[in-house]
């Protein structure tokens, strides 16, 4: 089934925060988990869901860092998480399914850009095994927590640069860590894609957002020469025209996780705290989605050599 990309109407923009869009909205009893809420966009997305009453739980690779970066956040709670790691993945999904408790909510907001070329477990690219592969194992694992729930997963503009790498998607025969970043967020759209398709008839629906562009401590591993040069940072080091806060960052990934029109528009790609419109030039800054990240066929691909590459598929 096509997706449909046309914008809605949601009455925010891209000046809109993340409170801003969850004013009138109580998350009171609500159950969310965000990968990396403990930090930039995905600690600006705590604090608004937990002002809206909601129960936040952080997995983090560093949970005493995450520890001190929520302390005074009601509601929070965090635990060790390395997506990284398969084993660790699946005890952390286990231990939490012992809880009995549901997710109304998870954002898969974590992830890593300009990673070395270490490859991870049995020799997955870095970029596609932590921004793609364990949000994928992850969310398999919950399934038994996931009914009726909203899934979100921070994709980025950064999908301009890249379809799959179908016959090498691990960059064996030419690496270059742009093309591996560009590939994992297109993964991350058409995860959403494929997830909603597969748990639509249980309530389950899944949206891909771009955040914006925004400073955050991704960009840690880009040296500062070369944010100047590729116009993210002024010589003065302030944010490039153009790009958001923190704040206004966050805010489409919390209009995508509760946002009552959406049901109908599942596997959406969202941008601007709205449904994205088509991609019609390759400014990233302007955005939109480009048609390899949101078709159904390429999803049920990836979704195929995810399941065979963790060995995990419990949707299909």
């Amino acid at each position: 089934m096509a997706i449909t990309q046309h914008k809605i109407g949601s009455g925010f923009d891209r000046h809109s925060t993340a409170d801003d869009v969850l004013a009138g909205i109580d998350l009171t009893g609500k159950n969310v988990l965000i990968t990396g809420g403990y930090s930039g966009l995905g600690l600006e997305a705590t604090r608004a869901l937990s002002r809206a009453g909601a129960h936040v739980v952080v997995p983090a690779r560093r949970p005493a860092t995450a520890t001190q970066a929520l302390y005074g956040i009601p509601r929070t709670e965090v635990h060790e998480l390395d997506l990284a790691d398969p084993d660790n993945i699946r005890v952390f999904s286990d231990r939490f399914l012992e809880t009995g408790r549901p997710l109304d909510i998870v954002i898969g907001n974590a992830g890593v850009m300009a990673y070395p070329n270490t490859p991870i477990g049995p020799g997955w690219e870095p970029h596609f095994a932590i921004n793609h592969l364990g949000h994928y194992a992850l969310v398999n694992r919950l399934r038994p927590a996931l009914a009726g729930a909203r899934v979100v997963s921070v994709a980025s503009s950064g999908h301009f640069l890249s379809d799959i790498r179908w016959d090498d998607p691990h960059l064996r025969h030419g690496y270059d860590h742009w093309l591996a970043y560009g590939q994992s967020k297109t993964a991350n759209a058409l995860f959403a894609v494929h997830l909603d398709a597969l748990g639509a008839a249980e309530g389950v629906h899944a949206f891909a957002v771009h955040p914006g562009s925004i400073l955050t401590p991704l960009q840690r591993r880009i040296p500062r020469e070369q944010q100047i040069a590729q116009g993210w940072i002024t010589p003065e080091g302030r944010p490039a025209d153009g790009f958001k806060t923190p704040a206004q960052g966050a805010a489409t990934a919390v209009w995508a996780a509760t946002s009552p029109p959406l049901d109908q528009y599942g596997g959406a790609y969202c941008q601007d705290c709205d449904i994205a419109e088509p991609a019609t030039t390759d400014d990233m800054l302007v955005g939109g989605v480009k048609p390899w990240a949101i078709d159904p066929g390429s999803a049920s691909r990836l979704w195929a050599l995810s399941g065979e590459l963790t060995g995990l598929d419990r949707f299909s």
